[in-house]
C-alpha cells in the first residue's frame, strides 16, 4: 500500500494529488492503482455512470421536495457522485459503512432506495433501513460522533475472529465516512487515536468538498487534510475525489489492507459541493461565481462520460435511457413522499431502549394523558359543529317553507 504515505513533504504543495481520468477524459497510468481497478470491465463503469445520474436525479428531486415544504431539510450531495459511488463500490459485502448525513451515493451503491433516507428529512422515522442487513450505518447528523463509534465497532470485529484471517468471506473492515468540516471536530482526533492504537480495521475516508458551511478548507487546515493523520502514524493519500476510478482504487486498496490486519488508513477525496450546504443555507453569500464554474468543468458525471467515449464503451443511446432512468426515479420519488403517512406520535416512546423503561413508560403515559385532552376537546367541537350545522339547515328550510 505504498500509495499511502506516513511522512509529510517539507512543503504542502509538495503533496500529491492522485487522479486516474483527468476532467476531459485522458486516462492517466498509475501503476498501483491501476492494479486495483483493473478487473473493473466497461459494464461496471457503465453502471457506476448510471449509478451517479440517477443519485444525481434524486438529489435534485429531493431539493425540490424541500422547496414545496415536504421535507423539513435536505443535504445535497450534488458534485460529490464520483467520490460516493466509488467508495461505495469498492467496499465489499460484508464490509460495514459509517455516513455522515450526505452520503446518498453510498446509500445508492449499498442498495438503500432514495425513499428509504426522505422518512428521516420529513421528520417521520429515524431510519428505515436495517444497518445490519445492508452493513450500512444509519444517516448521523452530529458532526463526527458517528467517528468513535465507527472505531468502536472496527476493533469489535477483531476481537470476533474477523480480521486477518485470510477468509475474502468473512474478514471485515469499516468505511468511516466524513466531511472536511468534521474533520476538525474533537471525535475524529478519538477516532484516529484509538483506530491508532488498536490497529483497528477502519478506513477513515473524507470528502473534501472544499467548503464547511460557509467556512473554506484552507481556513480549516494550512496543510491538505490528507497530512492529518500521519500525527497518528496512520498512512494516507490524497486522490481526485471527482475520479470515480480512482476513488475506488484508493478505497479498494485501503479496505483490503484493513481486513487483511495491515490497521487504518486514512484518504483525502477532493470533491466540491455544487449545491448549499443544505437547503437552509445560501452558497452565494460565500462563495464566487467564478469558483462554481471552475469545478463545474470537472463534474464527475461529465468525466466519466468522456472517459467511456474515448473507449468506445458509451453512446448516446445508453446516455438518454439513463437520464430517462433518472426522470423516472425522480418521479416516482415525488409520488413516494406524498403518499408517506404521518406516524402515530406516541411511536416514539417505543425505539427508546430495546426493552421496557420505567422512565419511559411514565412519559409515554403523561403523553397520552395530555393528548387526550385535545382529543376530547377535539369531539366536543365536532359535535358543536354538528348541531350548528343542523340548527342551520333547518332555519334555511324554514325560510324556504316560507
Amino acid at each position: 500500500m505504498s500509495v499511502f504515505r506516513t511522512t509529510i513533504p517539507e512543503h504542502a504543495d509538495d503533496e500529491p494529488l492522485i487522479q486516474l481520468v483527468a476532467p476531459d477524459g485522458t486516462r492517466t497510468p498509475h501503476e498501483e492503482l491501476d492494479a486495483a481497478v483493473a478487473h473493473l470491465t466497461g459494464e461496471d463503469l457503465r453502471r457506476y455512470y448510471r449509478d451517479m445520474v440517477m443519485i444525481r436525479a434524486a438529489d435534485l428531486e429531493a431539493t425540490s421536495l424541500q422547496r414545496q415544504g415536504q421535507l423539513g431539510l435536505w443535504a445535497s450531495a450534488l458534485g460529490q457522485e464520483a467520490a460516493q459511488i466509488g467508495a461505495g463500490h469498492a467496499a465489499r459485502t460484508q464490509d460495514y459503512l459509517v455516513p455522515t448525513y450526505r452520503e446518498h451515493g453510498i446509500a445508492w451503491a449499498r442498495g438503500i432506495e432514495p425513499w428509504r433516507l426522505l422518512d428521516v428529512w420529513r421528520g417521520i422515522a429515524h431510519g428505515s433501513y436495517d444497518p445490519y442487513e445492508l452493513r450500512t450505518h444509519p444517516y448521523m447528523l452530529v458532526l463526527g460522533a458517528q467517528v468513535p463509534q465507527a472505531v468502536g465497532y472496527a476493533m469489535g470485529l477483531q476481537r470476533d475472529g474477523l480480521v486477518g484471517t485470510g477468509d475474502l468471506e468473512s474478514d471485515t473492515a469499516v468505511l468511516t465516512l466524513f466531511g472536511d468540516g468534521s474533520s476538525s471536530e474533537g471525535e475524529v482526533s478519538e477516532g484516529f487515536t484509538f483506530a491508532a492504537s488498536f490497529q483497528a480495521p477502519t478506513v477513515f475516508f473524507t470528502q473534501n468538498n472544499q467548503w464547511a458551511i460557509s467556512v473554506p478548507t484552507t481556513v480549516q487546515s494550512r496543510v491538505p487534510l490528507a497530512q492529518r493523520s500521519r500525527g497518528w502514524g496512520i498512512p494516507s493519500v490524497r486522490i481526485d475525489g471527482n475520479d470515480v476510478l480512482a476513488v475506488y482504487g484508493a478505497v479498494r486498496l485501503a479496505l483490503d489492507a484493513a481486513r487483511e490486519g495491515e490497521g487504518p488508513s486514512y484518504i483525502e477525496a477532493v470533491t466540491y459541493r455544487m449545491a448549499a450546504h443544505t437547503t437552509s443555507d445560501d452558497p452565494t453569500r460565500y462563495r464566487a461565481r467564478a469558483e462554481e464554474e471552475e469545478w463545474a468543468a470537472k463534474d464527475p458525471i461529465d468525466r466519466l462520460r468522456r472517459y467511456l467515449e474515448t473507449q468506445d464503451e458509451i453512446d448516446e443511446e445508453f446516455i438518454g435511457h439513463c437520464e430517462e432512468e433518472g426522470h423516472d426515479l425522480a418521479m416516482a420519488l415525488h409520488h413516494e413522499i406524498h403518499a408517506m403517512a404521518d406516524p402515530d406520535p406516541i411511536e416514539i416512546f417505543s425505539h427508546v431502549y430495546a426493552d421496557p423503561h420505567p422512565l419511559v413508560e411514565a412519559e409515554r403515559a403523561e403523553f397520552e394523558r395530555y393528548r387526550s385532552q385535545f382529543e376530547d376537546a377535539g369531539d366536543q367541537a365536532d359535535a358543536g359543529s354538528a348541531a350548528d350545522s343542523a340548527a342551520a339547515d333547518s332555519t334555511a328550510a324554514e325560510e324556504g317553507r316560507r
